[in-house]
């Protein structure tokens, strides 16, 4: 059914019965309404009060007053109950709870995903204990070098006796290219710690070897002492002390 068919027939039967009534309820005589003819004087003037309409030569068309109808009560849908109240404020903090709880799940979950990605970026366990190596100092004896590898690089750990140790700290440090004490170099006076790796093209020097018997590098001839300094030769830094610590109750070294 179209809405022209449901206005003609419905609509317009509701709005007829409304007009009658108000028609009837407001309706003035002929001869009181002022500029209008009474009906027996007049024959160019048809009005009907019952249907709400009115034929005029004046305005030479129909017009249709419509009926005035009263706004809808909605007291019947107001909430009034102190239950009901109490029940919508139950509701509500029900929602709040729901919401807050949600977020906090929300945010634990992104901190467990962001703790993840992170984990995956970090090293293995198996990088991790190549990091750091243990030496047992027990197995090298006085005025000897040992080199080891560690993270790919060798190391000269050297055990010196109380000579080499008085030599290396009766040098003038202000005769140095690159200025360090001996006792800025070691932490312990007879172990000597040092990387492998010449300062100048990274080539691996000789222990116990060049003019001041420390090591000596046969590529480009740099020479260093045995607290690893350099003192002749195109090498422009002593040699590199790793991180290390000792274990005493174990006698052992750890680098790295």
């Amino acid at each position: 059914m179209s809405l022209r068919t449901f206005s003609g027939s419905t609509v317009s039967t509701a709005l007829k019965v409304a007009r009658c009534a108000t028609m009837t309820s407001l309706r003035v005589p002929v001869s009181a309404r002022p500029g209008v003819k009474s009906e027996s004087s007049s024959s160019s003037s048809q009005r009907v009060f019952g249907t709400g309409s009115f034929t005029s030569s004046l305005f030479g068309k129909t017009q249709v007053r419509l009926a005035h109808i009263d706004h809808p009560n909605f007291d019947s849908y107001k909430r009034d109950d102190a239950s009901v109240v109490e029940a919508d404020y139950q509701r509500r903090a029900f929602t709040y709870l729901l919401g807050a709880g949600t977020a906090v799940a929300g945010l634990q979950l992104a901190k467990s995903l962001v703790v993840d990605f992170l984990d995956t970026m970090s090293a293995s366990a198996d990088v991790l204990a190549l990091a750091k190596m243990e030496v047992d100092l027990s197995t090298i004896p006085v005025g000897k070098n040992v080199t080891f590898k560690w993270r790919g690089k060798p190391v000269f750990v050297r055990h010196r006796p109380q000579s080499e140790i008085d030599t290396e700290r009766a040098v003038d440090v202000s005769s140095l290219r690159h200025k360090e004490s001996d006792e800025d170099r070691v932490t312990k006076p007879e172990w000597l710690v040092v990387l492998g790796i010449c300062t100048h093209l990274g080539c691996v020097p000789i222990a116990n070897a060049g003019e001041f018997g420390g090591y000596f590098c046969p590529c480009h001839g740099s020479h260093y002492d045995a607290s690893g300094r350099i003192r002749k030769g195109p090498a422009p830094f002593n040699l590199e002390i790793p991180d290390h610590e000792f274990k005493d109750e174990e006698n052992k070294l750890v680098i790295g």
